[in-house]
């Protein structure tokens, strides 16, 4: 911790020992550990922006993926409520780096050639290969940009407004957090029968009546390729059958886009709010944006509109002198206060629209201004494990219900505090509760759709009790089943586990970085790529992944594929490829593994890949680990075990 942070009065309490749940007996204590666990990742975050910022080499800054620099403003028009939409990108139209400036992000824009200008906070409303858009309300000075990953203030400031409404509750919503908390016993009616629309198998079945019996919350546990999105969309279009208002939410907008691509094909009057983000075409016209636009009150708003574009064409001038910069900022405050007509005419417009809405789907970051005190008969959170405790109450005390989806077995929530993750903040609610109640409070999704069975089998039997079973259109396919693929060794076989054990691939640090990354694997990677090119598969087909981001940044370098998707763990979440090769980069003398350690995140690069798992490793180094020992057993056993001695280097 930086000298001199014992004079912050807030810092001074974070010096001390996290505290635990475990030791939170009553709901004063439970949200005060809350309250200390968010404050110590806004800590770590503002902390990480710092240094961010101090970074003096801009190409090393850019390596962090939190940051893009030297941006040129390429074009500017006027979305909703009057914001300000920024396309930015790099000069000569280069492709953007890779960055972790997600749709939904919070951002600051700022000067580039000025690092004490503080800047001006936005949102991320869409990403392209070449651009970035921004949602701001402030024109940002300068002649060219940075734009920063920020910490989210204002999502904070609202989850600490909805624990504190927690805390103090009465009523329903106070039996709702009781359970959650756990001292209030769950509560279930007798389940009835139910008239499916969509085709489900038994388990999913089982569960949508599981769920709909409910009184207070319910989990549906939904491993890899089981169908969870499905089940949940079935969840609620029974709840809107019976008459209920529902809230549908998600960690991320994609997981959110998921669930509303189902929903609209099932009911009439489904909603997506939030920041402009990318939306399949086909879903447009059910966002907030279109439906707003669509009103016939709409016509005064487009003539507004209209001549703000044509303030802001005039702000954009090359003025100069002071009062050139006078006359700028007298243009810019007249364009707000017509932003501020804007604002009153579409806050009656979407009143309306959230009015008629029988499903309301939006991410966990809820915009409690645009939907005020609305509550909803069920809460249905996807990606459930994605969210930490304190961000979860938001929507929570919008609920009657709560119906919780996902997968404690995968990726936990991000934290940035090694003390607050260490105290719990990277449990969430549902891992919570999963282990607190066990099957009383849950029902597992066990029929999967994504995975040749020798490909499932290995996390089936490590992650979920041996209980999936492989659906009969997936149980034995294989890349040479696709249509203009060769039978070949590669494309024959479901399984290939590669050992370098003793060929010196050793890794190493990233140059003026932190990262690690083994460049012989990556050259292994590089061959087997072609070999499938070669073979009939297709780029968009395949995909490579790395649990580190400085073996994606070098393999991208070597392998010039615009549709081959290359990631680390954390960004294929979710996803799947017909074939996944893994290069696990650790290969070194002590056995040190780093975060592989953390066996949900090797379990969610296992299980992304339909027809071919490759697997590239060190099993010196791997089978040091009981975990990765039971797996390089697995492989040897499938007589899928080979060593990187049978290949031409």
């Amino acid at each position: 911790m930086p000298n001199g942070s014992k004079n912050t009065p807030a810092r001074k309490a974070n010096t001390k020992r996290p505290p635990s749940l475990d030791h939170a007996i009553t709901v004063d204590a439970y949200f005060d550990t809350l309250a200390d666990w968010l404050e110590r990742e806004a800590e770590a975050e503002r902390e990480r922006m710092v240094r961010r910022r101090q970074i003096r080499d801009q190409t090393n800054v850019e390596r962090t993926g939190e940051t893009l620099v030297r941006m040129d403003l390429l074009d500017h028009n006027t979305g909703l409520a009057g914001r300000l939409v920024l396309d930015f990108g790099k000069p000569g139209e280069k492709p953007l780096p890779q960055n972790r400036l997600k749709v939904g992000s919070p951002v600051v824009v700022s000067d580039n050639a000025n690092p004490a200008d503080k800047g001006v906070p936005g949102v991320v409303s869409a990403r392209r290969p070449h651009t970035l858009q921004v949602a701001v309300d402030v024109w940002p000075e300068g002649d060219r940009f940075r734009i920063d990953l920020s910490p989210d203030e204002t999502t904070r400031r609202r989850q600490v407004a909805a624990m504190a409404r927690a805390r103090d509750a009465s009523g329903r919503a106070k039996t709702l957090r009781d359970v959650l908390i756990g001292t209030r016993p769950l509560r279930f009616s007798e389940p009835k029968e139910v008239d499916f629309l969509t085709s489900l198998n038994p388990p999913q079945q089982d569960a949508v009546r599981f769920a709909l019996s409910a009184k207070d919350v319910a989990i549906i546990h939904g491993p890899p390729g089981t169908g969870k999105t499905t089940t949940l969309a079935e969840i609620i279009y029974q709840c809107v059958l019976r008459g209920e208002r529902v809230l549908a939410c998600a960690s991320s907008n994609t997981a959110v886009d998921n669930l509303l691509e189902r929903l609209v094909a099932m009911l009439p009057h489904v909603l997506r709010v939030g920041h402009p983000a990318r939306v399949f075409e086909a879903l447009r016209g059910h966002t907030l944006d279109e439906l707003v636009d669509a009103d016939p009150s709409n016509e005064v708003i487009r003539d507004i509109r209209r001549e703000i574009q044509g303030l802001m064409n005039a702000a954009s001038k090359d003025f100069r002198g002071k009062s050139g910069h006078r006359q700028r900022r007298e243009i810019q405050a007249e364009a707000n206060q017509l932003r501020s007509q804007i604002r009153a005419i579409e806050r009656s417009i979407i009143r309306g629209v959230l009015d008629r809405s029988d499903v309301v789907c939006t991410t966990t970051t809820i915009d409690d201004d645009l939907l005020g005190d609305r509550e909803f008969d069920t809460v249905v959170m996807d990606e459930a494990c994605q969210s930490t405790l304190p961000s979860i109450w938001q929507a929570v005390m919008r609920a009657d219900r709560l119906i919780l989806g996902g997968d404690h077995q995968q990726l936990p929530p991000t934290v940035l505090s090694n003390e607050a993750a260490g105290a719990g903040l990277r449990e969430s609610l549902m891992q919570r509760m999963v282990n607190r109640d066990g099957e009383e409070v849950f029902r597992r999704l066990t029929v999967q759709y994504r995975m040749n069975e020798s490909i499932m089998r290995f996390s089936s039997d490590m992650f979920y009790d041996s209980s999936l079973v492989a659906d009969a259109s997936v149980k034995a396919h294989r890349l040479c089943d696709l249509k203009g693929v060769d039978t070949t060794s590669l494309t024959e076989t479901p399984l290939m586990f590669i050992d370098t054990a003793g060929a010196e691939f050793d890794e190493e640090l990233e140059p003026d970085g932190e990262s690690k990354r083994n460049p012989k694997e990556a050259n292994l990677v590089v061959n087997l790529v072609r070999e499938l090119f070669q073979a009939g598969i297709c780029a968009n087909q395949i995909a490579v992944i790395a649990p580190y981001a400085a073996q994606v940044r070098l393999l991208r370098n070597r392998l010039d594929a615009p549709e081959l998707e290359i990631d680390t763990v954390d960004g294929f979440q979710g996803r799947e490829k017909e074939v996944v090769i893994i290069t696990m980069t650790r290969s070194n003398s002590i056995g040190e593994i780093g975060f592989l350690a953390d066996t949900r995140r090797t379990n969610v690069a296992l299980t992304r890949a339909k027809r071919k798992l490759i697997v590239i490793g060190d099993s010196a180094t791997l089978g040091i680990n009981g975990f990765y020992e039971s797996m390089l057993e697995y492989f040897d056993k499938a007589d899928s075990y080979r060593s990187v001695f049978e290949f031409d280097s």
